[in-house]
């Protein structure tokens, strides 16, 4: 079906099922889809679409963003990078008296000093930031969670994995990827609580998973958010 609203169009299917609330889903491409009770007033439905219409529009876009993947950065004044879950832009300042190319996060935007102005020479200043920026925020997630752990890890790294946010062994070792720093804190936080859960139990079996639940009761949540934009984390 198709509503034009504030000038814009609505596409939309309606499903009727035996249910006692109206609902709105969304597939991959972005696709509407209204799930109603049987005998639901389409004014109803049109009224629930036009109040969540600024939401539908974000996830749209962000569907159909995903579905592109992700895009070749221009690192230059104003292109955007994810940090902490939010994005910001970059500002870049050439200063060949620096001692050492770097960056510092402030006033919402993200500010690269470098001595050559050079893509490479910024990609690397950025992804340093990063590493830093996940070894302080892991190590700070695992004292707060520390309590909840009779063992301790025995050491802590930072890594460039390709496949995995973190990693435990037999031996107590904990790995996280630099890329978390793009992440919110609640998934970093769920990302160290997920690796040391595995200090207790090695597997995903059910008292792992327990565990992590006592632990974190809305660790879906932060596992969703990965889900659905871990590839919008890269420089």
């Amino acid at each position: 079906m198709i509503h034009n609203y504030l000038g814009e169009t609505i596409q939309f299917e309606i499903t009727y099922k035996k249910r006692t609330t109206i609902g709105i889903t969304m597939d991959a491409y972005g696709n509407l889809e209204v799930l109603a009770p049987k005998g639901t007033a389409l004014d109803s439905v049109i009224q629930l679409l036009e109040d969540n219409w600024q939401l539908i529009q974000q996830k749209s876009k962000e569907q159909k963003d995903r579905l592109l993947g992700p895009q070749k950065k221009v690192y230059d004044h104003g292109e955007r990078f994810l940090y902490l879950g939010n994005s910001y832009p970059i500002r870049i300042h050439h200063d060949i008296h620096i001692t050492k190319d770097h960056v510092v996060f402030e006033e919402d935007q993200l500010h690269i000093y470098v001595k050559q102005l050079d893509d490479a020479k910024i990609k690397q200043a950025l992804k340093r930031f990063y590493y830093q920026q996940c070894k302080a925020l892991v190590e700070k997630s695992i004292a707060s969670y520390q309590s909840n752990y009779k063992v301790k890890p025995r050491s802590i790294r930072i890594t460039d994995s390709q496949s995995n946010w973190g990693t435990c062994d037999s031996k107590l070792q904990l790995t996280f990827n630099w890329r978390l720093a793009m992440a919110p804190l609640k998934v970093i936080e769920y990302v160290v609580v997920h690796e040391m859960c595995h200090m207790v139990h090695l597997n995903h079996d059910r008292s792992y998973w327990r565990l992590v639940g006592k632990i974190m009761p809305d660790y879906k949540e932060q596992e969703k958010w990965l889900e659905l934009s871990s590839w919008k984390m890269t420089i």
